[in-house]
């Protein structure tokens, strides 16, 4: 081999070792740069991650909070309902109690009346009637002869004093109240004894 190409071979050798040798930081300064943007996003990745867990967590509480104020109203809505078909009847009974009583103060005039026997049973089986149909809707008689005077169930019109019984119990009954379920249609009128001081 001549001197000359000798010569030009050696010299492409060194410039390519000096390429090397150029490109060499090039690519170190590349991974050093990947190197420091990974942690940075890493965290990134974490961060949304995160935020996602406590967005679902959030989206699964009201959920449940929804849930249960669909379950509350749902359950209030069915005893209302309930309430209202339980007492629907109530201006039905206090429509009829004055036809009741109508039929009471005939039997009552009728038993004054010595020759009225036909109209007395009359009125006898239409009041036996009409109290079984109250009793089938659930309207019944508040107790009140000789009970406790209770102001849920009675209403006092008058005070009689009494050595007999107890002050505050119901001697005498002027009206009959009744009640439909547990609620009053109407107070019994009551008569209600209290102390006789008439000695002292």
């Amino acid at each position: 081999m001549s001197n000359q190409n000798k010569a030009s071979s050696d010299e492409a050798g060194r410039a390519a070792e000096d390429g090397e040798c150029r490109d060499q930081p090039r690519d170190e300064d590349a991974a050093a740069a990947a190197g420091d943007s990974n942690p940075n996003d890493r965290q990134d990745a974490d961060d949304d991650l995160e935020s996602l867990r406590a967005e679902l967590a959030e989206a699964k509480d009201r959920t449940l909070r929804l849930q249960a104020e669909l379950e509350n109203y749902r359950r209030r809505v069915q005893r209302e309902m309930e309430e209202e078909r339980r007492y629907a009847m109530m201006p039905l009974m206090r429509d009829l109690l004055p036809v009741r009583d109508n039929i009471e103060r005939a039997i009552a005039a009728a038993e004054q009346a010595s020759d009225a026997s036909s109209l007395l049973e009359g009125f006898r089986m239409v009041s036996e009637q009409f109290h079984t149909v109250l009793a089938k809707h659930h309207c019944v008689e508040i107790a009140a002869m000789y009970e406790p005077f209770d102001p849920n169930r009675h209403e006092a019109i008058q005070q009689l004093p009494s050595d007999e019984h107890a002050p505050g119990t119901v001697v005498d009954v002027a009206q009959i109240g009744f009640q439909l379920h547990e609620r009053v249609v109407r107070p019994s009128q009551v008569i209600v004894s209290k102390a006789d001081t008439s000695e002292s």
